[in-house]
């Protein structure tokens, strides 16, 4: 990562730069008066009179300065009322900002913002930087570059702060945004690489880059050969009617020390989902190149372990396969057998996320975890219901639910509990088998494939089960640290949940 962000306790309105920031809030004494203490900005009140601006929250006035400051624009940001100031509502402000940054080719930002009383200066600090990273990031190549007009990145960001005592905090706050923003765009990255490069193997690749000597990672690769005498068939069917062979991998992370816990994280890795012989419409499939963003997932999560020494054995698994269609693609009606011998009726071949997932959560089960977190990209009907920007939590252990949602307000990737509603338990019952892998169409989509799922989840495990179909993948920029394409989704989430874990 190029860009540079740094802390500086000074006056924003003296420096040198192509965008100075002002991020103010709402309400008397904090929005035209604060600017009204620098001499340097005393241009600035009436005009933002006359824009009839208020600072309310999003609120943004930006313009040239000729030649009044030392920046070339200066833009003003309302915060909204300083009650009201969450930690995310940090983050996408600074996202705002670094977007209208690269809108106009700035190559520098100063900001300048006021203390959150609140909020603690390291939680501030960090917020910001993550997402002026995050809004910062590009996908750019495959796109041939115009040399008339070339993509501008910015190279740095200063945040000035008066008070000097804040310095170490906001260093620190700084340095762990970097490491999270760095976990997030290797995720994206995944993801928004086209399945004909992102193959399985791809996927092995990228996790095995991450287990290097003194990285306290280690990695075990099971091809199809080895996943078959595993007894992994329920992932092997869904992966037969493809040329790149199902493979599955397992990460751990060893901590320094006695292990408090041991957490086993699972992805779903469907590097392109086509249906399978129950085809997809052509539309449908035009962004099944995130079907593997689970997967991606655990892989950004493991980037960041090493950095940030939690004290827990953390296993990643995914079992990464293709679904395509061709001759020896396994057919709707088949019935295939599971890891821990249940059998499953795949009447619909695009319902193949949750018969790749039982394997991988059986042999998951076997590894004795404390916790057992899986994220995929499993129904349509999450979508439905929650939209674009919120995931699904279906789980059978209260505290774990409820710390993973209080992690997802906190960070941005924002959870809603849906329950596990035992009695539709009935919509997934075979006739032949001991379970189906659809429910009853239209009805509950999402609540029968986490209870499909739960079958493969071993007894007395907590476990939950976060369905990130909507949000994995943005088709439109609905937040600023969030560009269109992967997101990243739940690698900060994940995060967030183990260091508050850690200090319980």
């Amino acid at each position: 990562m190029t860009m540079m962000i740094r802390f500086l306790a000074g006056v924003a309105s003296a420096q040198k730069t192509d965008v100075l920031a002002l991020f103010v809030f709402q309400g008397t004494g904090t929005s035209l008066a604060s600017l009204q203490g620098d001499k340097r900005l005393a241009f600035l009140p009436p005009i933002l009179k006359e824009e009839k601006w208020t600072g309310k929250k999003d609120e943004w006035v930006a313009f040239r300065t000729l030649g009044k400051l030392k920046a070339t624009r200066v833009g003003v940001l309302g915060l909204g009322e300083e009650k009201a100031c969450t930690e995310d509502g940090l983050r996408v402000a600074a996202g705002k900002v670094m977007r209208k940054a690269l809108e106009v080719k700035a190559r520098s930002i100063v900001v300048t913002l006021p203390v959150v009383k609140d909020m603690a200066p390291e939680t501030m600090a960090q917020a910001l930087a993550e997402g002026f990273r995050l809004a910062a990031y590009r996908f750019h190549g495959y796109k041939k570059q115009d040399p008339k007009h070339p993509l501008t990145d910015v190279k740095e960001v200063i945040v000035c702060v008066l008070d000097r005592s804040v310095a170490e905090a906001f260093r620190t706050g700084f340095a762990r945004a970097d490491v999270l923003a760095q976990a997030v765009h290797l995720c994206r990255d995944l993801v928004n690489t086209p399945s004909a490069d992102m193959t399985p193997q791809t996927m092995v690749e990228a996790a095995q880059a991450l287990a290097t000597e003194g990285s306290r990672i280690t990695m075990n690769v099971m091809p199809a050969k080895t996943m078959e005498e595993m007894g992994m068939r329920a992932a092997l069917a869904i992966g037969r009617g493809s040329q790149h062979a199902p493979v599955g991998v397992h990460m751990t992370y060893t901590p320094e020390g006695t292990s408090k816990k041991r957490i086993v994280i699972v992805g779903k890795a469907v590097t392109f989902d086509s249906g399978g012989l129950s085809l997809k419409p052509a539309d449908s499939m035009m962004t099944m190149k995130c079907d593997m963003a689970g997967g991606a997932t655990v892989i950004g999560l493991f980037k960041a372990l090493s950095a940030l020494k939690l004290p827990f054995e953390i296993h990643g698994i995914f079992l990464a396969v293709e679904n395509m269609p061709s001759g020896t693609a396994c057919r709707p009606g088949d019935v295939v057998v599971a890891k821990n011998g249940t059998s499953i009726e795949i009447l619909n071949t695009d319902a193949e996320g949750r018969v790749t997932l039982a394997d991988a959560l059986a042999y998951a089960s076997e590894q004795k975890p404390d916790v057992l977190i899986d994220l995929a990209t499993l129904t349509g009907a999450c979508v439905v219901a929650l939209g674009e920007q919120i995931a699904a939590v279906l789980g059978n252990d209260r505290a774990l639910t409820d710390a993973l949602v209080t992690a997802g307000r906190e960070t941005g990737d924002t959870l809603w509990e849906l329950p596990l509603v035992k009695e539709y338990g009935d919509h997934i019952k075979s006739k032949i088998a001991d379970v189906k892998n659809i429910g009853n169409r239209g009805e509950a989509g999402t609540i029968t494939a986490a209870l499909f799922l739960e079958k493969f989840v071993g007894k007395n495990i907590p476990w939950a089960h976060l369905d990130i179909a909507g949000p994995a993948y943005a088709e439109k920029e609905s937040r600023p640290d969030q560009p269109v394409g992967g997101t990243g989704f739940g690698v900060r989430l994940l995060v967030r949940y183990l260091q508050a874990l850690s200090t319980r």
